[in-house]
């Protein structure tokens, strides 16, 4: 993001130099915070996740991981 990118370049100043940059970022992630369409994306997947999770009790991060197909 341009706020990063500004923070890397500005170092310790970034408190004064990024600020429009960093007003920027908040916009936008009140903007996608308050969308209730990716809320309830973000929900709905969220309550699958869970669902597998109780049925096999192995986490997403792991069930995604592949397999080795060579043991």
């Amino acid at each position: 993001t341009a706020f990063s990118k500004c923070c890397k370049e500005k170092g310790f100043l970034m408190v004064i130099k990024c600020r429009e940059e960093n007003a920027a970022l908040k916009e936008c992630l009140t903007y996608h915070y308050k969308d209730s369409a990716l809320y309830e994306e973000c929900k709905q997947e969220y309550l699958k996740e869970r669902e597998e999770f109780r049925q096999t009790g192995i986490p997403a991060k792991k069930r995604q991981q592949k397999v080795p197909t060579n043991m």
